[in-house]
């Protein structure tokens, strides 16, 4: 069955999923299905969102994103590194009335389109914080939850997000199938950033196909450098 097109970008817009129910609270799928009017239009128009993704909106990014919220512990405060136009962020949000949600993002038209959406759907939990990761740690640094969805290579990530967690804290990273080949290339940069217990998760099985992989590891901090032995003077 063919969707409806969006009336200001004129792209068809992939037909609402059956059981949306399961991964958004009732009360709350009206606020999905205005984000993805917004992803459709604006973010088309603007260029958040390439002009053929219209037609698997649905499932290629707001399920592929939201599927990762029982991953999420209760109350958390979740930082959004590198978010884009929400994703994972927003449809965290949505479905997580409970979480503070910090989305970062560096380029300003990103910002802009979220700051309006964020308006629109009255996500009074959610800020919108305009920079680099590796800027704003002042701003959202010790966050029991960082998240990504296709920023950048795993230990690349990880450098990046990893400073933002409070001690404790988890790193939820969104990867392809490769997921695993990832955590084995890039040990030695995960390591370095202080995440321990490192694990590659699947969810979203029945809801979203192919299903989400999450990368999971926990943040403690990068580890204390090697003690420098001391040079014996010379006699």
């Amino acid at each position: 069955m063919s969707g409806e097109r969006d009336p200001l970008s004129g792209n068809e817009i992939e037909p609402e999923p059956a059981g949306l129910g399961s991964v958004f609270p009732v009360e709350r799928l009206p606020l999905a299905r205005a984000y993805v009017a917004a992803l459709a239009g604006d973010g088309v128009v603007r260029g958040l969102i390439g002009p053929r993704e219209p037609s698997r909106l649905w499932t290629r990014h707001v399920l592929n994103s939201v599927v990762m919220a029982p991953l999420v512990p209760a109350g958390a405060r979740v930082v959004d590194v590198g978010t884009g136009a929400g994703l994972p962020g927003i449809p965290l949000a949505i479905a997580r009335p409970d979480l503070g949600v910090d989305l970062v993002e560096p380029l300003e038209r990103r910002t802009t389109f979220l700051s309006e959406v964020v308006e629109l759907l009255g996500l009074t939990g959610c800020r919108v914080v305009r920079g680099r990761a590796e800027d704003v740690i002042e701003t959202v640094g010790g966050a029991a939850v960082v998240t990504s969805r296709a920023v950048a290579p795993l230990g690349k990530l990880a450098g990046w997000s990893a400073p933002l967690a409070r001690p404790g804290g988890l790193l939820l990273a969104l990867k392809g199938a490769s997921a695993a080949e990832e955590v084995e290339r890039d040990a030695a940069a995960l390591r370095s950033a202080g995440l321990t217990d490192v694990e590659v998760l699947t969810v979203g099985e029945g809801i979203v196909d192919p299903v989400t992989y999450v990368v999971r590891g926990t943040v403690t901090g990068p580890p204390s450098p090697s003690p420098t032995r001391r040079k014996r003077p010379r006699r």
